[in-house]
């Protein structure tokens, strides 16, 4: 006789389990402790065996009736039901264990930190992983384009647009790195694109006329202070370094008789050595500061510390205190004031310039022909430079005494 809520409500536990039974295999075991727990008796190729449905009251009689059947249409197909639930938990449990942000953390690892990335590079994926929340406990094989767009929208929101694609973008390399270790199928974050609102660029303040450069310059020359901090500011237009390079100098970069500061792959933005010549204005720029820090590895190292070197913000802190706002001056633009104006002065070849200021080339073949190339005409062009920076300056400077 088939069960009923009735009948199964009113079944009392006994000193030993017993079943009750229902139809097609299924029955209700009742436990000494009380438990009641739904069971399926079935023959697979001729061997008995027992499917766990669940318990109730939380599996109703309806519900135990449903799974049974789909066990026995499982059965009708040939398959094992037991041996496919073990399947559904293993792929289940395997889907878990590769979540989003355990292959991004593989992806940092073998991608970036294995390959030499700069510290800052792996910092910036870090960050751009935690941008992505919940979703990056999800298993990567099921994350889907309209998830993803929803957390990449809140960034949006958030008045990030930048934040967003380059997240987006991070999404993407992860995803792809997932395909080629069979933890996914497929990118959902390439459906996305043209789904972002694009970035407001905004291009770091710099100095482009020559007369305010000048002026800049002076301030720097006249600023009431001494040491590692004004050396760098006196230093970094005459160089072309990001300001990370330059910050982060070491004395033993330095060839003193071949007149070349050497920046360390590791350092620079393309993994590759870059060799700065010198002139005669950093020479002894350089001597100068190694009267403050020469007996350190650093030859910028912060006043806490020689063991860290003074930060980016210590340099354009000391530009606002200078009265240069930060819409007019940064560490960093120092790069495009150079740029901008040695293309206009005509007298350097645009490649030498770029390779002055450590640039890539969008031909990677020209790229690796060029990188040799140009290297006279680049000592001759930093000479030229820092003649010109004296000049603009000396210039502001009379005009500040009055003359």
């Amino acid at each position: 006789m088939a069960l009923t809520d009735v009948s199964i409500r009113s079944a009392q536990s006994a000193e030993k389990p017993y079943k009750l039974f229902d139809a097609h295999g299924l029955f209700l075991l009742v436990t000494p402790s009380g438990g009641k727990l739904w069971r399926f008796k079935y023959r697979f190729l001729g061997v008995e065996k027992l499917l766990a449905l669940g318990a109730y009251p939380i599996v109703t009689l309806r519900e135990a009736r449903e799974r049974r059947d789909e066990a026995r249409r499982q059965l009708s197909r040939g398959v094992d039901p037991s041996a496919e639930r073990k399947l559904a938990k293993r792929n289940a449990n395997e889907a878990a264990a590769n979540s989003f942000k355990s292959v991004a953390e593989e992806f940092i690892a073998v991608r970036l930190e294995a390959n030499g990335k700069a510290n800052s590079t792996v910092g910036k994926a870090k960050y751009f992983l935690a941008q992505l929340g919940l979703i990056a406990q999800r298993p990567i094989s099921q994350i889907e384009a309209a998830e993803l767009l929803h957390e990449l929208k809140k960034l949006e929101k958030q008045g990030k647009r930048e934040t967003a694609q380059r997240t987006l973008n991070f999404a993407s390399r992860v995803f792809r790195f997932g395909v080629a270790s069979a933890r996914c199928n497929h990118d959902p974050a390439a459906l996305l694109k043209g789904a972002l609102s694009a970035p407001v660029v905004k291009h770091r303040a710099a100095i482009l006329d020559g007369d305010r450069l000048g002026e800049f310059l002076a301030a720097v020359e006249s600023y009431p202070a001494e040491g590692v901090v004004k050396l760098a500011m006196r230093l970094l237009p005459h160089v072309f370094l990001r300001p990370g390079e330059l910050r982060m100098g070491k004395w033993c970069e330095v060839d003193w008789g071949a007149k070349i500061w050497t920046i360390p792959a590791e350092r620079t933005k393309l993994r590759r050595n870059h060799s700065v010549p010198l002139s005669s204005q950093v020479i002894r720029l350089l001597e100068e500061l190694r009267s403050h820090s020469g007996g350190f590895d650093l030859m910028f190292p912060g006043k806490r510390s020689h063991l860290s070197p003074i930060s980016e913000n210590t340099l354009n802190n000391t530009y606002r205190r200078l009265g240069f706002g930060a819409e007019e001056v940064t560490a960093h633009g120092f790069r495009s004031t150079a740029s901008t104006i040695l293309n206009e002065s005509g007298l350097w070849h645009p490649d030498a310039i770029e390779r002055a200021l450590a640039h890539g080339h969008s031909d990677a073949v020209r790229g690796i022909y060029a990188r040799g190339q140009h290297w006279d005409e680049r000592v001759s062009m930093a000479q030229w430079w820092s003649d010109y920076l004296d000049e603009i300056k000396g210039r502001a400077l009379v005009g500040m005494k009055g003359y």
